[in-house]
């Protein structure tokens, strides 16, 4: 009998049993102590749980550790979930935290035996992991102030709410080809990139009216493409045409290659003329057409510092957190910092930040001054307000460098550097090619790879430069022929920032795709 595909082990297994009934085998393993199934491994994924890279573990330590993502709903928590998440870091997880760019947080170093515990108390302040993981709809994100920021153009809290209420937990949807990753978004700054979402709905304005743009196929890895758009809908069809979305990719996404089954390339096989005439037919709604809107520019798409609530009197404070880290104490101090002054709460970002929620003007310097007392930064530099990172090689069995603590460094090496700089310059480090960190949608993309010095094999990275976003005006990075050693990236940045101020360019972005286009070793556009 001939072996398996990888794809066709992992259908297998979904048939067998659904991903969401692993949460009773998690249990089991956790009380009995058993060697757990490989299969169920690969189940666990549907509840947030990894397995992880024992790079960090010393030769005597067999333990397996896992990471567990917690999913948040329209990624808000307020400061007795930000307080129970600090203390499972604390407790559980060698004082471990990562932001992610779907709104959600992750902690490593988790013990089987200790998840039952672990689950126990986030359900016991509202937090679930169902659904963060596996072949099914991943956590849906929006903007940080939907519902409170006064230039917004529609409030959608109640659309994120219906998605989830239609995807939670649903065996209808818990079997699909690939991840789904959806966003809906009423912001005025389109900050949810929506170009590279699978399904997203961003609220445009038509005359006097509001409409929503959808657009389709979007991805940034083996998927990589920007998103069609397809036409407009109405707020009240968006479950509509979200539902029917999901149950064309459910029954017709390929499933017999895992690099192939992304919504993204049932477009692709279809056309879109087709997939919206069979989205038309099972939705029961027909997209309105016009001409297509503009949409902000990346690097315009932030929320940070003090912005105005709808509510009178309040304010939204913005922070950067570089490459999302944010450890065990840090959630604590924030949670009591939250409690002290009476904000409401806060929402995370789709760039591994967070926004804190109506604070009263007259607590919002004094605690600007606390947050920037603790190590958050409410007034980032543009190095801090913009660099991303992976898992990285610590703690993902798929990467080849290491990227949050070389974020780090690489930040306070060009914020010293460059302390006046003020052009917005993106920033991505990636451990490996996956693209979790979004390298080809910035400026500056690092993505993992060996690189060769003399003799030596060394943990490195490929340069991509000249990613962007901005609806149809949107580009991928392209490969450069460029590999640095972790050691040389700052380095790296620091050149290109200098010629970039002496050159005659007035954004970061062009200069570096001119200036690569002229080099003779760079390949083609991936």
């Amino acid at each position: 009998m001939a072996s398996e595909t990888k794809a066709e082990r992992i259908e297998r297994i979904k048939r067998e049993k659904d991903g969401l009934e692993v949460i009773a085998d998690i249990y089991r393993y956790a009380q009995s102590g058993e060697a757990i199934d490989p299969e169920d491994i690969d189940r666990f994924k549907w509840y947030g749980l990894y397995t992880q890279n024992r790079n960090l573990q010393g030769p005597e330590d067999e333990t397996q550790y896992f990471m567990l993502r917690v999913k948040l709903e329209g990624g808000y928590l307020n400061a007795k979930q930000v307080q129970t998440l600090g203390k499972i870091s604390v407790a559980y997880g060698r004082e471990s935290g990562d932001l992610t760019t779907r709104q959600d947080i992750q902690f490593h170093w988790l013990k089987i035996e200790d998840l039952p515990t672990i689950l126990e108390k986030l359900s016991s302040v509202g937090l679930s992991v169902v659904g963060a993981s596996g072949d099914c709809p991943r956590n849906i994100v929006s903007c940080p102030v939907n519902g409170i920021d006064s230039h917004q153009i529609d409030d959608v809290r109640d659309v994120v709410l219906a998605l989830n209420n239609l995807y939670r937990g649903n065996p209808d949807f818990s079997n699909l080809p690939r991840k789904f990753k959806i966003g809906v978004s009423g912001c005025n700054k389109h900050c949810i990139q929506h170009e590279v979402q699978d399904l997203a709905f961003t609220a445009v304005k038509n005359d006097d009216e509001i409409r929503f743009s959808v657009s389709v196929g979007g991805g940034q890895a083996s998927n990589r493409r920007i998103a069609d758009h397809i036409g407009y809908v109405k707020r009240r069809d968006i479950v509509k045409i979200a539902e029917a979305v999901a149950r064309i990719y459910r029954d017709s996404g390929r499933r017999d290659n895992r690099n192939k089954a992304r919504l993204g390339h049932l477009v692709d096989d279809w056309g879109v003329e087709r997939f919206v005439g069979e989205l038309e037919k099972v939705s029961r709604v027909t997209l309105e057409r016009f001409d297509n809107a503009s949409f902000t520019p990346y690097p315009r798409r932030s929320h940070f510092g003090v912005g105005s609530s709808i509510k009178k009197g309040y304010n939204t404070i913005g922070c950067a957190l570089t490459s999302g880290r944010i450890n065990g104490e840090s959630l604590l101090k924030l949670g009591s910092i939250l409690e002290f002054y009476g904000a409401e709460g806060i929402t995370l970002t789709t760039t591994q930040n967070f926004v804190i929620l109506n604070v009263h003007s007259d607590a919002t310097e004094p605690m600007i001054d606390t947050l920037q007392a603790v190590g958050f930064h409410p007034y980032p530099s543009v190095f801090e307000a913009r660099t991303l990172a992976c898992t990285g090689l610590n703690f993902c069995k798929f990467a080849v460098s290491e990227t949050k603590d070389l974020a780090i460094e690489v930040v306070n090496y060009l914020k010293n550097r460059f302390p006046d700089f003020e052009e917005p310059v993106s920033i991505s480090i990636n451990g490996c090619p996956n693209s979790c960190a979004h390298p080809h949608i910035v400026d500056l993309g690092f993505v993992g790879a060996y690189v060769k010095r003399d003799t030596e094999r060394l943990a490195g990275f490929d340069l991509i430069v000249g990613g962007h976003l901005e609806g149809e005006e949107s580009r991928f990075a392209v490969k450069t022929g460029v590999k640095v050693t972790s050691d040389e990236v700052a380095p790296l940045i620091e050149s290109l920032i200098n010629d970039f101020e002496t050159s005659d360019s007035i954004d970061f972005g062009n200069y570096l795709l001119e200036k690569y286009a002229h080099e003779p070793t760079v390949p083609a556009t991936p």
